[in-house]
């Protein structure tokens, strides 16, 4: 059986605006590689309902699992919790439990439980909560789709607590070949190698070093064996 397969989808003005660096795929590619999920599309969208609708509604019937991130704060401009609950149909209100942990958290900082920041308590109906040991707001699940800040300390957060409720596979192994040649000369016999091992992804990531050019081939896929047949088979094709 093939191992299931993720998208993320990322809310934010900020990151299309080039104001903020999204940091939040890489850590999650590489913890959804671990437990043999596989992300297959990551998209970007503006803070804009049918934006955030459409992508979602797209992503979570493609997918097994869909994780979001960004738009979950206090501001006018965080809508992602109010565009999930459009996209499942699902009526949505501040919720006691999330309320009551966000209520506890600024009563001990002597901090005003204000309206916006009742926001962040705001849960469509039929999700369970995600926990945020960070900064308490939080995340939550609906179906396949789990919905996490944007910032990345929390993100991870939430990342550490969904990951072991996710159905995954066999975990991605990985090995590199470093080819002294430019992708150019590589390029027809990886091909036929490519062909040869279907089952697997092989692909050259191109450097430039003290004036050389180079490719690290890379291996991937979930049967050790055929990664170690895959990368004999080029090492005798491109030797040292």
């Amino acid at each position: 059986m093939p191992n299931p397969t993720a998208a993320m989808l990322v809310i934010g003005d900020e990151i299309l605006s080039g104001r903020t660096r999204d940091a939040n795929m890489h850590h999650l590619a590489q913890e959804l590689t671990k437990v043999g999920i596989n992300l297959r599309e990551v998209r970007i969208v503006s803070d804009d309902r049918d934006a955030i609708v459409s992508a979602l509604n797209d992503l979570r019937t493609a997918h097994d699992t869909v994780i979001t991130s960004g738009g979950i704060g206090p501001t006018h401009d965080d809508i992602t919790a109010d565009c999930v609950a459009a996209a499942f149909g699902a009526p949505i209100d501040v919720r006691d439990d999330a309320a009551a942990l966000l209520q506890a958290h600024y009563d001990s900082r002597g901090m005003e439980f204000n309206d916006a920041r009742k926001r962040m308590a705001r849960i469509p109906e039929g999700a369970t909560l995600i926990e945020n040991p960070v900064s308490i707001a939080p995340g939550f699940s609906i179906d396949n789709v789990h919905v996490m800040a944007g910032v990345p300390s929390v993100f991870q957060a939430m990342v550490a607590s969904v990951i072991p409720t996710l159905t995954g596979g066999a975990p991605i192994l990985s090995q590199t070949l470093r080819v002294d040649r430019g992708e150019g000369d590589i390029a027809a016999p990886l091909g036929q190698v490519a062909a040869e091992f279907p089952d697997l992804s092989i692909g050259s990531y191109p450097f430039q070093q003290n004036g050389a050019y180079g490719s690290n081939i890379v291996v991937r896929g979930s049967d050790g064996a055929r990664v170690d047949h895959a990368i004999t088979r080029l090492s005798e094709l491109f030797p040292v």
